[in-house]
């Protein structure tokens, strides 16, 4: 059994992971269950049609069938956890079912709205300042649905324990805790995470800015907010490294205190042990502030060139074997940064991962890099590239290929979400799920 500790945390400091807050009693751990009631008491919401509780929550099982070995509690997402979860019907969504797919809402779910990511600077002052009060909310709002895991022993069950979280902190360490090192045989292999060198990288980070976006959404009543992107082509610095957007630094690192992100703090940061979820979680001054030096890496001293994103846009195959960070003329490896797009044979640094060690101090930390609001701002135009990819070759699901890298197959659910949302359900339209892209720089 879990032991179960409930902590409440009401500082910025708290560390987060994407569990349902009534799926963490001992009750539910105990039984393997997560189906928590709706508001007509039952189940899933089962009484009012919305959903049911689903026996066995995985479609194909990667640890059991193939490769028995791995003992991670991440994989065969959340069969660690629960045996049930709720599978909604319809438009619902959500731990409970309580909840309407990305793009939908009202009481049935049944009003669509499509709402348009724009370049940040395409705001207008107004624009701006809305969306950074929506920010400073997040940042500072307990979630009330989720609540997060922290250990600091992974091999020991009974110090994992629960804790409270910011909506913002929740999506932050959502990204921290899917790229922890896989535990095999109960050592651990840093090479290998859920959500990269892989081909669930673009629709895991897809999720993740659909998951950041409706809580916003839902935190705030305002349902045409969307997140701005960044797009960073033939830039020569971060143009938006000012206080106007999203804060200057000096040549420590730190950020402007003109900046609206002047006091936000990374949490996770300074204790990245192998075996551990995020231990300091309870010493908020052990948190570092956000940090950035963009251009002063002699090895990521530029960024991607309009160029090198329409080379990476030529690969009409979404992956190749071996489906890893050495896969050759495979777009997602190209899009990730690990192969060099104009010939798609020579391995190198560009592209996604380019950027993240150009902006360097937290966003050079790639597992904390979410704390950084520019995280999403640069993911918000990777998901912009692969739209892109995905209007030019008509990809659909159907094109996302077998693979034996650990839970990143087609079928697998996508680690840490409730409910299941299966690796290669985010290949198809942006629209699907509620946004679209506004056309800037030509794109």
């Amino acid at each position: 059994m879990i032991c179960i500790c409930i902590v409440l945390m009401f500082c910025l400091g708290a560390v987060h992971s994407q569990f349902p807050r009534a799926c963490t009693t001992e009750e539910a751990l105990d039984s393997k269950t997560c189906c928590p009631l709706w508001k007509d008491r039952s189940p899933c919401g089962a009484r009012s049609g919305r959903g049911r509780c689903r026996d066995r929550v995985v479609f194909a099982t990667f640890a059991a069938q193939r490769v028995p070995q791995y003992n991670d509690d991440r994989l065969n997402w959340p069969h660690f956890y629960y045996d049930n979860t709720c599978e909604c019907f319809g438009n619902y969504s959500g731990s409970n079912c309580g909840d309407c797919k990305n793009g939908y809402f009202g009481d049935k779910c049944d009003r669509n709205v499509i709402v348009e990511r724009k370049d940040i600077r395409e705001y207008s002052l107004q624009e701006r300042k809305r969306f950074f009060s929506y920010l400073a909310l997040a940042k500072t709002t307990i979630s009330k649905e989720f609540v997060v895991l922290t250990t600091g022993d992974r091999h020991h069950l009974d110090t994992y324990r629960f804790v409270d979280a910011t909506i913002y902190d929740v999506f932050a360490w959502i990204h921290y805790y899917s790229m922890k090192p896989i535990m095999r045989n109960s050592s651990f292999d840093s090479s290998k995470n859920y959500a990269h060198q892989g081909p669930a990288f673009p629709g895991w980070h897809r999720l993740g800015l659909m998951f950041l976006e409706r809580q916003i959404q839902l935190l705030t009543g305002d349902e045409t907010f969307a997140l701005p992107y960044y797009d960073w082509r033939g830039e020569k610095n971060c143009s938006i490294c000012t206080d106007e957007f999203m804060g200057a630094n000096d040549v420590q690192g730190k950020i402007s205190r003109y900046s609206y992100f002047a006091s936000w703090r990374a949490i996770c940061s300074g204790f990245n042990y192998i075996d551990a979820y995020c231990p300091n979680a309870v010493e908020e001054y052990q948190m570092e502030k956000l940090r950035r030096k963009p251009g002063t890496n002699p090895l990521a001293n530029k960024i991607a060139s309009f160029q090198d994103v329409e080379d990476v846009l030529k690969w009409s195959d979404f992956d190749r074997f071996p489906y890893n960070s050495t896969a050759r003329k495979s777009f997602r490896n190209a899009l990730e940064g690990f192969l060099r797009a104009s010939d798609g044979e020579t391995l190198e640094r560009n592209m996604h991962n380019l950027f993240h060690i150009y902006i360097g101090g937290t966003m050079a930390q790639v597992p904390i890099s979410s704390n950084d609001p520019l995280f999403f701002l640069h993911h918000g135009f990777i998901d912009k590239i692969l739209e892109t990819w995905i209007i030019k070759y008509r990809g659909t699901p159907n094109v996302y290929p077998e693979n034996n890298e650990p839970g990143q197959g087609p079928n697998e659910c996508s680690t840490p979400y409730f409910p299941c949302y299966r690796n290669k359900d985010f290949l198809q339209r942006s629209t699907a799920f509620g946004y679209t892209y506004s056309k800037y720089k030509g794109m």
